[in-house]
């Protein structure tokens, strides 16, 4: 046992071996010991827009999914706790606009820096469950949902 706490390599070493591991990774269909099926639980906090630094308000957000999730865990649950990111419309363009930075660019960057910043704080996300709500592969399905829903008359202009 150390006699000095040193929480840069404690927390280093720990989190290098979860990555190792995959620890945080779900999969669909989890068993407990005796075989039968885990009971299952979604825990999406929400999805920071990535403005380029993650401020007290992330860190109080996502801490407290992560000690519901971590729990949840340790009583058998199958727990996701994916992440993505609110990044699409014009909140995004002014801000790289007035930075004089390319909108994907400027969005991508902070998108890099900020899950940075989550990964050293040691969060239970899946990361293989990432989402970005600018990539034209996720945006093309609200596209989509979207056209249907109008089809439907579900939604209208008034």
């Amino acid at each position: 046992m150390q006699e000095r706490y040193l929480p840069n390599q404690v927390e280093t070493e720990a989190q290098a071996h979860w990555r190792a591991g995959d620890v945080y990774r779900v999969t669909e269909h989890a068993a407990l010991p005796d075989g039968s099926p885990k009971p299952k639980f979604y825990a999406c906090s929400m999805l920071p827009y990535p403005s380029g630094k993650l401020h007290m308000g992330h860190v109080r957000n996502y801490t407290i999914n992560d000690m519901m999730t971590r729990q949840l865990r340790m009583r058998g649950y199958n727990v996701l706790m994916p992440m993505g990111w609110d990044a699409f419309g014009m909140p995004a363009e002014n801000a790289a606009m007035k930075s004089g930075v390319p909108p994907a660019k400027w969005t991508y960057d902070n998108i890099a820096y900020m899950k940075k910043q989550m990964q050293a704080m040691g969060l239970a996300i899946d990361w293989s469950r990432e989402m970005c709500a600018c990539d034209p592969a996720y945006y093309k399905w609200n596209q989509w949902l979207f056209l249907k829903m109008l089809e439907k008359g579900i939604a209208y202009r008034k």
